[in-house]
């Protein structure tokens, strides 16, 4: 006899290319152009781009210089965030008209779990074309949104009718949308975990269904016991309606490139006295420090070190970044640095025990 979880009505509500959205709801001259948020200079990096910039390949972490190759017409815009937090709220405030269980992920696109909701509305589908009908007319910008019996599965949805559309994933149709699902489109599965999936003969959720606990367990370590259980539906992470931080950190581009490390040690100096700043403002320490390089061709290297004990102070954590520094050679100059604190004093670890099944009432209205 299986036990039978319970089945919740979740939403996951994403805001359509926010950024650049509201730049174009702030001023009409950019409307129906290629936009990007972010710097278009050298050294510039795009934050978001406009449903008519990404027609030309603009994407969110390109280069500007190579955003603007692919579109010479782009228009860049430096970001506002004072203005994209006054948005986020009042969309927010949307939200909470029709439940409190609400779990911003960032600025632009957060969970709801409606099961019991304000409106007494028993259809999820209902309430968010509702949702996304008021931010529409109230605040001028379009949203799509998923909805399914978890928030894996709901997040996976709000992808498949971008923009300003939505789909839902009825409790009976879970097990084959997952399973019919291409392993790249699974939340969390990136590039490197997709072409190591694919080594192992992982194409679809189908493949992975057909992989034993064990299997997975060995390929992925811990992720292996998540990924067995997601693609059987299982996914038990309740809506957070207060988000702990799993990491503190700061980093800095850099003008021009370094190539000493004399030079690397005194802006770690400053980074570390800024990610200090932040600890001791949330009143947070951490044992695990993670330097964060990115090198002049854009390549991305991390090197931690987890402490014996928890720490804040900027001195221990200078100390610990100049070791990872020293830890081995620089492939090349350097133009990020960063630093991040994981591991927190604020973590509440939790050990949930999952079923191998789920039993799904069908007669469940969404």
């Amino acid at each position: 006899m299986h036990n039978e979880f319970p089945l919740r009505k979740i939403i996951h509500v994403d805001m359509d290319a926010f950024y650049a959205s509201v730049e174009q709801l702030d001023n009409y001259e950019l409307r129906g152009k290629p936009l990007a948020v972010g710097g278009g200079e050298k050294r510039g990096v795009v934050s978001a781009a406009s449903y008519e910039a990404r027609k030309f390949g603009v994407k969110s972490a390109m280069s500007g210089y190579l955003a603007r190759q692919n579109c010479p017409n782009l228009i860049f815009v430096k970001p506002r965030f004072h203005r994209y937090k006054e948005v986020s709220f009042q969309i927010r405030e949307i939200f909470l008209d029709y439940t409190d269980m609400v779990e911003p992920l960032s600025l632009d696109e957060a969970y709801l779990d409606v099961t019991l909701n304000k409106k007494g509305n028993p259809s999820a589908t209902l309430i968010a074309q509702e949702i996304r009908q008021r931010i529409f007319n109230e605040v001028g910008l379009t949203a799509s949104a998923g909805i399914s019996i978890n928030k894996f599965v709901a997040k996976i949805a709000s992808d498949y009718n971008k923009p300003n559309g939505q789909k839902t994933v009825n409790p009976e149709e879970v097990i084959q949308f997952l399973e019919d699902l291409e392993i790249r489109k699974f939340y969390g599965v990136g590039k490197v975990t997709a072409a190591k999936m694919y080594n192992l003969g992982i194409f679809t959720g189908e493949d992975l269904k057909s992989k034993s606990l064990e299997f997975l367990e060995d390929h992925f370590g811990k992720g292996g016991a998540h990924y067995y259980h997601v693609v059987r539906g299982i996914h038990n992470s309740a809506v957070k309606t207060e988000r702990v931080p799993k990491s503190v950190g700061a980093e800095r581009t850099f003008s021009e490139n370094l190539s000493s490390e004399i030079f690397m040690l005194e802006r770690l100096d400053h980074i570390a006295k800024e990610l200090e700043g932040r600890l001791k403002k949330s009143e947070i320490a951490g044992k695990t420090i993670t330097l964060k390089i990115k090198y002049s061709d854009f390549s991305l290297q991390t090197r931690s070190k987890t402490l014996p004990y928890f720490v804040s102070d900027k001195d221990l954590i200078l100390e610990t970044a100049k070791q990872l520094l020293y830890q081995e050679e620089l492939e090349n100059s350097v133009r990020l640095l960063g630093l991040s604190l994981a591991n927190l004093n604020t973590e509440i670890r939790k050990t949930d025990k999952v079923n191998d099944m789920i039993t799904v009432q069908l007669r469940f209205d969404f």
